[in-house]
């Protein structure tokens, strides 16, 4: 008899502890909705409105699944770099979006950034605060195959929006083209195939005269 009160109270306890965590976990899901009302300088591809930050994150997490043969490393670790690109811009419910054309801003940027991650990435239970914190880490670090990887995608996909709006917003803030090689040049690194396919749209949008030569 006092082995099943004892099986019962540890049970108790277990029930409670797993309780805790999932209010945790809910508690993340509910924050990051957040991140849908967080507009970027980017517009969709239709030019009907600017993109927000989780179809941002959305849309590499899919560019990830079609264009990893792309990657230089050919073992890269596929779900890592999914995982990275899904929180990478997490922070951005704190620190807000910085346009990388913005010199001031974007010194001001890193310490902002980190701020949010402390704050957000603690609502998780520890063990995955931790998994999420390194995960944001390493993506900033670009380190690792698959931060160089995840960052190359991140430099694609608004060169993409960019060029399909026949470049408004590079127009409005007035971006030259070798800004635009210089920001995104660590991509002939990690994803050469790619890098070479930015080098055309950037070459053919100065010609048309959506970067400033």
């Amino acid at each position: 008899m006092k082995d099943a009160v004892l099986d019962w109270e540890d049970n108790e306890k277990n029930q409670d502890v797993k309780y805790d965590r999932l209010e945790r976990q809910i508690a993340f899901v509910i924050e990051i909705d957040k991140l849908k009302e967080v507009l970027r300088r980017t517009i969709l591809m239709d030019g009907s409105r600017q993109e927000n930050a989780a179809e941002h994150s959305w849309h590499l997490a899919v560019m990830a699944l079609l264009l990893s043969e792309y990657a230089v490393e050919n073992d890269i670790d596929l779900f890592r770099v999914i995982k990275m690109l899904l929180i990478h811009d997490i922070v951005e419910i704190d620190a807000g979006d910085t346009y990388c054309y913005d010199d001031v801003e974007v010194a001001k940027q890193a310490a902002r950034e980190k701020m949010a991650s402390e704050r957000i990435f603690s609502i998780l239970p520890p063990d995955q605060s931790e998994e999420f914190r390194r995960l944001w880490e390493e993506f900033e670090a670009r380190k690792t195959s698959e931060a160089q990887f995840a960052n190359a995608l991140d430099c694609f996909q608004p060169i993409l929006h960019n060029y399909s709006t026949n470049g408004k917003i590079w127009k409005k803030h007035h971006i030259k083209r070798d800004q635009v090689l210089a920001r995104n040049d660590h991509v002939q690194d990690s994803a050469p195939v790619i890098w070479k396919r930015i080098v055309r749209f950037i070459d053919d949008a100065a010609e048309k005269g959506m970067l400033l030569k």
